[in-house]
């Protein structure tokens, strides 16, 4: 039996709260629906029992809906949050955004925006992302350009990929233009559709922005989409050939460690001189290894001075992946990973990157 999902409405009118129960029961999914007037009151019923996704009104008596959001964003940080308000402001929009609400949504007030706000919500509702994007933690790219353009949002969307940035310019929910590195329009767009995690801003609209992007949406995410799945292939391809011997030993293996689930990045350093690496996934290899030999060397050195023998592993969390120092006999290992895959998998998967190496 399919769970259905719970929906808390926080609004200190009753009237209100009257109608976006009649309207919530109209959504197709059909969840179980409760209500709060007061932020202290939703803060009791969410610890009280699991919810799917709480609907929050900003302008609240004695505590605001940012006051609200920013204790639930730390208390359940898994919870949906989704604010709908008459306060039509793109500084609380982006205030609001910059602590990880979901959708920013104005309250509506025709049946065509009635229509928007359910499909909105019912598209949140189905979405069960792993991956990712926070300002929404566990949203994809692809998840968060839909739902600015769903809301009809004029705005600026800032993404960032560790040293790379990129931005991607709406107006009244189309795609405009976007800027990455040094490339612009459909280029940069398909740029950053090609980023796998990485945090997100939401600026104010820039209305005097020339338009030089003229696709729709959903051509431009059809379009970024059939572009990953030729790279993927043109990877498989790479695999195949390698594995038949039309391709050197470096492609090979290169090629296996890009079907590997959860790996983003490998930088493998050549224990020679003068110092060589290969690389796959990294954008900035060349600094990740110039960084990671001395720290190879300090911890071998460390190593010998406590007599525990030659480092295994040194693994950390970021804000963005996880990242893996590894030595072997012949190479070291720096290893990105995405940043929700558990301690095991990461050992299970650096065994697997050195077997191949090996092979």
């Amino acid at each position: 039996m399919v769970k259905r999902h719970k929906l808390l409405v926080l609004d200190d009118n009753p009237d209100f709260l009257d109608v976006y129960r009649q309207m919530l029961a109209g959504l197709p999914s059909r969840p179980e629906i409760q209500t709060a007037t007061s932020g202290a009151r939703a803060i009791a019923l969410l610890e009280s029992e699991p919810f799917t996704l709480l609907l929050c009104d900003l302008n609240l008596p004695k505590m605001d809906g940012l006051q609200v959001l920013a204790i639930v964003r730390r208390r359940f940080p898994e919870l949906r949050t989704v604010v709908m308000t008459a306060m039509v402001d793109e500084q609380y929009r982006a205030r609001a955004y910059g602590m990880g609400v979901d959708l920013f949504l104005e309250k509506p007030s025709t049946p065509e925006g009635n229509k928007l706000f359910l499909d909105c919500l019912e598209s949140l509702l189905d979405r069960d992302v792993q991956t990712g994007f926070r300002g929404i933690q566990n949203k994809s790219l692809v998840d968060i350009i839909q739902l600015e353009s769903l809301s009809q949002s004029s705005s600026v969307l800032k993404v960032v990929n560790g040293p790379l940035e990129g931005r991607i310019w709406f107006q009244n929910g189309d795609i405009i233009d976007a800027v990455a590195v040094d490339l612009q329009a459909g280029a940069a767009f398909r740029r950053i559709m090609g980023w796998k995690a990485g945090s997100f801003e939401i600026l104010p609209a820039d209305a005097d922005h020339p338009r030089m992007i003229f696709e729709a949406c959903h051509s431009l995410l059809l379009d970024s989409a059939q572009a990953m799945d030729e790279a993927a292939g043109e990877a498989r391809q790479a695999a195949a050939d390698a594995a038949t011997g039309s391709s050197g030993a470096a492609v090979s293996r290169m090629s296996g460690v890009s079907q590997m689930a959860g790996v983003e990045f490998v930088v493998a350093m050549a224990k020679e001189s003068p110092p060589k690496f290969e690389a796959w996934g990294a954008e900035n290899p060349e600094q990740i290894a110039a960084w990671a030999r001395p720290v190879f060397q300090n911890f071998r050195a460390l190593g010998d001075r406590l007599e525990v023998g030659q480092l295994q592993l040194i693994s950390g969390v970021g804000w963005q992946r996880q990242a893996a120092l590894v030595p072997a006999a012949q190479t070291d290992f720096c290893l990105g990973f995405q940043r929700n895959i558990e301690a095991e998998q990461i050992r299970e998967t650096t065994k697997k990157i050195l077997a191949l190496w090996e092979s």
